[in-house]
């Protein structure tokens, strides 16, 4: 068996994986202080420190990079979301939402840079992000009608088809977390949390 290729004692494929790190760190930065539209892959080399060579041996284009922190940003806050709840013995729909929103906010707004990236800096960008948002969105919409199922299941909301409830719902807290990021002066973390939690028990547990 051949050894695994090195650079300088350091192994190739560990020295292209912090060489996509170091470019999808200057994408955060980049795309939300100067934003996606106006950064140039030169400007993203630079803050990397790297050849331009070296950008396109990890991505074909900026929007690519684009999407990679897109499909990263929300699947580390899904990810913790869905462990979270998995371990919750209550049925209660309050508590449950407590902590879905307490756990998707402290993971999307810890950076807010995050937050700026997916609800501002990625809206319309081409139909290719605009494809991974509908995924995502479904993705979110799924996890949230699962809920509402688990809800009516122990009798705390109305049997129903909770599908176009929960996709309201994400579209909602979108919305909620793009204004926090438009205003200078941003609301208080807690009062988008309320506003979402509130949101969401009054749309699963109202009577048809």
């Amino acid at each position: 068996m051949s050894a695994e290729r090195s650079y300088g004692g350091v192994p190739l494929a560990r020295r292209r994986e912090e060489r996509r790190e170091r470019l999808l760190a200057a994408g955060v930065e980049l795309f939300t202080s100067t934003g996606y539209q106006q950064t140039k892959i030169t400007e993203l080399c630079a803050a990397a420190g790297m050849s331009n060579r070296g950008f396109y041996q990890e991505f074909e284009t900026k929007e690519a990079l684009l999407l990679e922190l897109y499909a990263r940003t929300n699947r580390l806050a899904y990810d913790h979301v869905s462990q979270m709840l998995t371990t919750l013995e209550t049925t209660d729909p309050a508590e449950r939402i407590d902590v879905l929103i307490d756990v998707y906010l402290a993971a999307v707004t810890s950076d807010p840079r995050l937050a700026r990236l997916n609800y501002v800096e990625a809206v319309g960008v081409s139909p290719a992000v605009e494809a991974l948002h509908v995924e995502w969105v479904g993705r979110w919409s799924t996890l949230i009608e699962r809920e509402a199922d688990q809800a009516a299941a122990a009798g705390h909301a109305p049997h129903r088809d909770f599908r176009l409830t929960a996709i309201m719902i994400v579209g909602a807290i979108t919305g909620l977390l793009r204004e926090w990021q438009n205003h200078a002066a941003r609301y208080p973390t807690p009062e988008i949390a309320a506003e979402a939690k509130a949101l969401i028990l009054t749309s699963i547990t109202r009577q048809v």
